[in-house]
């Protein structure tokens, strides 16, 4: 099954679509997720979040501050800036 993620900035949506993984950079660390991940909230830090699509491609988001949750397979990622690297 498919992660639903998307990644958001305030000023836009940077990055929405499926994707078999997600890793981000947290406060507490990193973090991978993948489908059927237990709910979680947590504080992004500065840093890179390395998204694998469904279709394997690779995206990598630049993103600074906000956070990350996750809840059914759905990931929504919001940062105060985030930018496609």
């Amino acid at each position: 099954m498919a992660l639903n993620v998307s990644v958001v900035s305030a000023e836009r949506q940077v990055w929405a679509g499926e994707a078999s993984q997600v890793i981000a950079k947290t406060v507490e660390g990193e973090i991978g997720i993948l489908s059927g991940h237990e709910p979680l909230l947590a504080l992004l830090a500065k840093g890179e979040v390395r998204v694998t699509t469904a279709g394997g491609e690779k995206v990598a988001v630049e993103a600074e501050g906000g956070f990350l949750s996750v809840d059914h397979d759905t990931i929504t990622i919001v940062a105060g800036r985030a930018s496609v690297a």
